[in-house]
């Protein structure tokens, strides 16, 4: 009996999924969703629902991830409207035709790309930032003119609750739809027919939403992550380095895509630069984060424990304190961990912070030119040959100096990965054109048909046609 009702609810789970994907595309072939206005009104009802709805918003981002309101303003909420606002302030000139230069032969003529929407597109977002990264996605699809699924991450279940109640209230429902569940949920709508796959979490997932898009010949874009390396240079502002190291590791708990995930340092300034860095955790957080409500928890028990486990054996010179039921780490700094441990195999995604030494820079920027390319890169110096040394080495999605995660307040630069921490950008124009075809016209006049390109061919037509 448990056999047989579990294949009907898959069936009828199937038949929703497949329905719900049909009324977009019937939408989408409409064109309804091509026109200026359309999306313009599309985008100023979604800022409507994030200002209308802000407190219900960090309401559940506390729930989910123990989100301060300030954190959840500054990474969720305001991040979004801003985003937002920049959209529905350059949309215009983004949907405009392009002029390109026409040659000699096709004269007279002229050529131009336009934009167009792809058509119905599959959002996948992540737990870590769980309104941010399924909302600034959905920014993008909307201002290029698509339709959209969107599926929230089941692990941050008050946000994807919240989500899935407010989006129909306010986007056009024949053209948005938001369906919640597991993995068998998001297995189901990967074996649908989309125009355009975006997925934000880790690589494992990633490999399987990237084999799904090519079974529909698809576009897909990946937001994954690594592990983002951070270079300390001993010439630099120390005070201020260590202060938005502080910050931008230990935000949300450092469950962050582009958080520092370990810092390269020579060994002379181990000492120092250590002992700064604990007295700013102390500073920003006070001596016991678990009272802090400012400090955020891990998402759920697997990955606290996973996270504990980390520590295991190493040599932890601050934090380390954790409590299991609450999903509570303190921030913690480790010394050395060994090249195979798993601090130093696997993405952190959490509030512990390797520190390795190196005899020179050039050793720090051998170790990293050695590992898989990561979402990020930073390095804090005031060495101009230094830091020029290292943009031109380095590759990773996104290079910051002097400062960590505030690059992506720019929504004019483009964010994604290279390599294994991603494919594909957004944010800004790249987000526009990552939902977009660049669709080429050529427009031709009846005037002077040159005969030059018409058989019957001479010796004489091949050397004109080789000077053009």
């Amino acid at each position: 009996m448990q056999k047989v009702s579990a294949t009907v609810h898959q069936a009828n789970f199937s038949s929703h999924s497949e329905t719900n994907i049909d009324e977009l595309k019937r939408t989408f072939a409409t064109g309804r969703t091509k026109p200026y206005q359309w999306r313009i009104e599309q985008l100023t009802a979604l800022k409507q629902l994030i200002e209308e709805n802000s407190n219900a918003i960090i309401l559940a981002l506390h729930t989910d991830l123990g989100k301060s309101e300030t954190e959840s303003w500054l990474t969720e909420i305001g991040y979004s409207i801003a985003d937002i606002k920049g959209n529905l302030k350059q949309l215009k000139s983004w949907m405009k035709p392009i002029k390109i230069s026409t040659p000699m032969i096709t004269q007279p003529g002229k050529s131009y790309t336009i934009s167009e929407p792809l058509g119905v597109a599959l959002i996948i977002g992540a737990w870590n930032y769980p309104f941010q990264l399924v909302i600034t996605p959905l920014v993008a699809a909307i201002a290029a003119g698509n339709c959209a699924v969107i599926k929230p991450s089941e692990l941050s279940e008050a946000t994807s609750a919240l989500l899935a109640k407010l989006v129909p209230k306010y986007l056009n429902n024949a053209a948005f739809k938001v369906i919640e569940g597991g993995k068998d949920e998001t297995t189901e709508l990967l074996a649908q027919p989309f125009d355009k796959y975006f997925y934000t979490g880790g690589e494992q997932v990633g490999r399987i939403v990237m084999a799904a898009a090519v079974q529909h010949l698809a576009p897909v874009t990946l937001e994954l992550g690594g592990k983002s390396p951070c270079v300390v240079d001993g010439e630099t502002n120390l005070d201020v380095t260590v202060r938005r190291i502080v910050w931008g590791k230990w935000m949300n708990a450092g469950q962050t895509c582009v958080a520092p995930d370990y810092i390269l340092i020579e060994e002379e300034y181990l000492a120092d630069f250590s002992q700064r860095l604990i007295a700013e955790i102390k500073k920003q957080y006070g001596k016991d984060p678990s009272q802090n409500t400012d400090y955020g928890r891990i998402i759920n028990q697997r990955h606290c424990s996973r996270l504990i486990t980390y520590l295991e054996g190493e040599n932890v010179i601050h934090g380390g304190k954790h409590n299991l039921d609450n999903k509570f780490i303190e921030p913690t700094v480790v010394i050395q961990p060994a090249a195979s441990s798993a601090l130093m195999q696997e993405e952190i995604f959490g509030p512990i912070l390797p520190i390795i030494t190196f005899k020179s820079k050039l050793q720090i920027l051998d170790f990293i030119t050695t590992k898989p390319k990561p979402l990020a890169a930073y390095v804090f110096t005031s060495n101009a040959k230094f830091e020029a040394e290292f943009i031109q080495r380095v590759s990773a999605g996104s290079i910051c100096i002097n400062d960590t995660n505030i690059f992506l307040v720019n929504h004019d630069l483009p964010f994604g990965g290279v390599g294994t921490s991603g494919m594909g950008q957004y944010h800004g124009k790249c987000g526009f054109d990552t939902f977009s075809h660049t669709k080429s016209v050529m427009k031709r006049s009846f005037k002077l048909d040159a005969a030059i390109r018409y058989a019957p061919f001479s010796k004489f037509k091949l050397m004109l046609l080789k000077k053009f």
